[in-house]
């Protein structure tokens, strides 16, 4: 057991929380967790079952005096957000997370969490144990591959989920209820590149962008952080003109997350490496002052690597791609009208690869409103195609439109204000969760998502509020004793 999470409450929900910890389970990599979930149900005497895709399904029968009561599904995911700083050493395909308790903040060690959404997997597991609470039928769904392809939700079939209510525990502030969410899609461009020997007279150099925050594409994207593929751009584009020639372009890692590194590999003229230097000296002043408060220790740097022989990619298609970062938006396109504070459509530019023959470059575009998502999709087609790339896009998600008059949203309502004596949030959010797809899936299903409170989910710096774990874990309870 972590000696992070000794002594706090609840303690099964910590119990499990810590266990999961141990389970690599990336997203498309979830086989191990899958299996210990039914294990674990398998063990308690329940009955479960697992779909082609994955997703496991858990069923409870009602305690005693409320077996009459309606079936609610609780519902998580069971993949997490793979992300690291570039010097910590962590294969998330095998080592697990090292929890870190700082007061009354679960952070891990130079690696992203898991909370989202493993504080719902850890939840239902100890619903699973815990025979002292009260609760009518219950279902508890772990969906797989939310993050990269939500491709638990969208393989859900008929009669899967047998519920008409469902309770998401994917949301990430204690005290707010959401009832809805964007929807989105990805859009992708690669450009075919050929590659010849470095000039003579040139040395391998690379230039770096780290130090940024990043964050969810979608939680943090009106925060006015600093995106790493297009600082990098920026350098790119003041090397360049000294004769500084690219091998390869790396940054970002997933398409949900804001960029927090990139680099750039490849060889500088020997004659040039002190003005190539100066320049991305002077580039870091202008960027360290534009992104002080939002992202203060953010650095570029331009260092010698002290190969001196390697193949670069020709010129005027670099030229073509750093245009083209160039040029792509990022960040918040339009806030909502009608709800305070709500970014309504937003894109990311996120993540640039290398192979032997292509750089591809992914972004992507979300919006409470779907023509929204398609004009910004049209937008970022038409930017990538003017540079030069092939194009390619995501079947996308669609959002979930908020029920004000959704009957579980009442109750919710009432059993937080009973329980702690104040009324909730009610509020849309502009992150995607599963409800948009598993609504589409079971027409009528009447949906809330709650959470403990989470701060910088898909990053390095992603956190959990123990003191509202308890919270949460409390309303829960009381909210599924009093489901009619």
């Amino acid at each position: 057991m972590s000696n992070a999470i000794q002594g706090l409450k609840p303690e099964l929900l910590w119990k499990y929380f810590a266990e999961i910890a141990t389970i690599p389970h990336g997203s498309k990599n979830e086989t191990a967790i899958a299996k210990y979930v039914v294990d674990k149900a398998k063990g308690f005497g329940l009955a479960v079952k697992q779909d082609k895709a994955g997703t496991v399904l858990v069923k409870l029968p009602g305690t005693k005096g409320l077996e009459r009561k309606a079936s609610v599904c609780l519902q998580g995911h069971l993949d997490m957000v793979c992300e690291k700083n570039s010097d910590k050493k962590h294969d998330f395909a095998k080592d697990p997370i090292t929890l870190v308790r700082k007061d009354n903040v679960i952070t891990a060690d130079g690696t992203t969490l898991g909370a989202d959404n493993g504080v719902a997997v850890a939840a239902n597991l100890a619903l699973m144990e815990d025979k002292g609470v009260e609760h009518g039928p219950l279902e508890l769904l772990f969906t797989v591959d939310e993050e990269t392809g939500l491709t638990g939700a969208n393989n859900l079939e008929p009669g899967f989920v047998e519920s008409k209510i469902l309770l998401n525990l994917d949301s990430e502030e204690e005290g707010e209820l959401t009832v809805g969410c964007a929807g989105g899609k990805d859009s992708v461009g690669t450009w075919k590149v050929d590659f010849e020997a470095a000039p003579a007279g040139t040395v391998g150099a690379q230039v770096i962008v780290k130090g940024l925050k990043g964050g969810h594409s979608g939680v943090d994207i009106h925060r006015g952080r600093g995106n790493a593929l297009k600082i990098l751009a920026r350098a790119l584009t003041a090397v360049t003109e000294l004769g500084f020639r690219v091998t390869s372009l790396a940054g970002g890692s997933k398409r949900n997350a804001i960029p927090r590194e990139a680099f750039a590999v490849g060889f500088c003229p020997k004659a040039k490496l002190d003005a190539a230097t100066q320049a991305i000296v002077k580039l870091n002043e202008v960027i360290r002052g534009a992104y002080g408060s939002s992202d203060p220790e953010v650095q570029v740097l331009f260092e010698t690597t002290g190969q001196k022989k390697g193949k670069v990619i020709k010129k005027a298609q670099v030229a073509k791609i750093v245009k083209t970062i160039t040029a792509l938006p990022h960040g918040v396109m339009r806030m909502s009208a009608d709800i305070k504070d709500l970014v309504e459509t937003s894109t990311n530019v996120a993540v640039i690869e290398t192979g032997k023959k292509e750089v591809t470059l992914a972004t992507s575009q979300r919006s409470s409103v779907a023509s929204e998502i398609l004009d910004m999709v049209y937008s970022v087609h038409t930017i990538f195609e003017l540079g030069g790339a092939q194009v390619v896009h995501s079947a996308g998600y669609p959002g979930w439109k908020p029920n004000l008059s959704s009957q579980i949203l009442k109750l919710a309502k009432q059993v937080y204000k009973d329980l702690y004596g104040k009324e909730p949030t009610v509020k849309a959010i502009h992150a995607g969760l599963e409800c948009g797809i598993i609504g589409e899936k079971y027409p009528g299903m009447d949906m809330v998502s709650l959470g403990p409170t989470l701060e910088a989910v898909h990053s390095p710096d992603e956190k959990i509020y123990v003191d509202t774990v308890d919270k949460f874990w409390r309303y829960l309870l009381a909210l599924l004793k009093r489901v009619d």
